[in-house]
C-alpha cells in the first residue's frame, strides 16, 4: 500500500536580501507562508530501493538523477544505525520547476518525514532539522510547513503572527527563472537596505491587515528576475490592473507571482 505525503507550494510574502557574505550566501529576511496546492511524495515498501518520477512537469527532473528527494532520501539513511528495510519512492511533480514555490525543498522535506514515519525506530526531530538544513536553505521551512519567518540563510525560522487564511492566485508565466542566475543579476545591482527586519505586529485580524503591512516590504529579488525574465513582469502588470487583486508580487526568486485577494470569490474570479 502506497503512502502519500503532500509538499506544499512556499510562497515568499517579502523577501529582503543581504549583500553577498564571506560564505557565498546571501543573508535574507523572509516570510514564508504554505499553499493548498504542491506536490506529493509516495512511498511503499519493495523488494529493493526504488525512485520514479511522475507528474505534469517531472520531464524536468528526467535528467537530474541526484534530485534533492534521492539525496534526502541517502541522508536519512546514511545516519542510521541499522539498515532500513526497502522502499519504493515516487515524487508527483505537479508543480512547475524553477518556479520560485520552493518545490525542490518542499518535496525533500516531504519524503524526510514520510520515510522517518515509516522507519522502525525513527530519528529525532532535531536530527530531521539537521538532515533538512543540509540540502538547501529553505528545506527547514518546508519541513515545518507553516508561516514562519526565515532569517540567515533562511534556515533560521521562527513563527510568524497568526492570521487568517489568505486567499490567493498563483500565476506561473511558463517560464523558469534560475536562482542563481537571478542571485548574480540583483548582485550587480545597487545595494538595497539588506535583509532587514521589518517590524510585525503581535497578530494580523484580517487580509486587509497582512497586505497594509506587506505595503512597507519588498522582494529584492523581483527587478533582477523581471530583467532576466520580462514575462514576469507581463504577469505582475496583469495582475496589479486586476480589480480582484489587493496586492501582488513576485514569490522567491521567480517565476511565480501572487495576488492576495479579499476573499474565496476574489480569488476564484481572479483565476478564472
Amino acid at each position: 500500500m502506497w503512502r502519500e505525503r503532500f509538499a506544499p507550494a512556499k510562497v515568499n510574502l517579502f523577501l529582503h536580501v543581504g549583500p553577498v557574505a564571506a560564505d557565498g550566501y546571501h543573508p535574507v529576511c523572509s516570510w514564508m507562508v504554505f499553499a493548498d496546492v504542491g506536490d506529493a511524495v509516495r512511498l511503499r515498501r519493495d523488494a529493493d530501493m526504488s525512485f520514479r518520477l511522475e507528474g505534469a512537469f517531472a520531464a524536468g527532473l528526467e535528467s537530474d538523477p541526484d534530485n534533492l528527494v534521492t539525496r534526502a532520501r541517502d541522508r536519512l539513511l546514511d545516519g542510521l544505525s541499522h539498515p532500513a528495510e526497502p522502499f519504493a519512492l515516487i515524487l508527483d511533480k505537479r508543480l512547475p520547476i524553477a518556479a520560485g514555490l520552493g518545490g525542490g525543498s518542499a518535496d525533500a522535506a516531504a519524503a524526510l518525514a514520510l520515510m522517518n514515519d515509516n522507519l522502525a525506530e525513527p530519528v529525532s526531530p532535531e536530527r530531521l532539522v539537521e538532515i533538512a538544513r543540509t540540502l538547501g536553505a529553505d528545506v527547514t521551512a518546508c519541513l515545518a510547513s507553516v508561516s514562519v519567518i526565515g532569517l540567515g540563510r533562511g534556515d533560521e525560522v521562527t513563527a510568524a503572527p497568526p492570521m487568517p487564511p489568505l486567499d490567493a492566485v498563483l500565476v506561473n508565466p511558463g517560464a523558469p527563472s534560475s536562482t542563481g542566475a537571478v542571485y548574480r543579476a540583483f548582485d550587480g545591482m545597487p545595494a538595497g537596505p539588506g535583509a532587514d527586519e521589518p517590524f510585525l505586529p503581535p497578530t494580523f485580524a484580517s487580509a486587509a491587515e497582512v497586505v497594509a503591512f506587506l505595503r512597507s516590504t519588498r522582494n529584492d529579488l523581483q527587478r533582477p528576475a523581471v530583467v532576466l525574465q520580462p514575462r514576469i513582469g507581463e504577469v505582475l502588470d496583469v495582475l496589479t490592473r486586476s480589480p480582484e487583486a489587493l496586492f501582488s508580487r513576485m514569490s522567491g526568486s521567480g517565476a511565480t507571482c501572487f495576488a492576495l485577494c479579499a476573499d474565496r470569490a476574489g480569488a476564484e474570479g481572479l483565476a478564472a
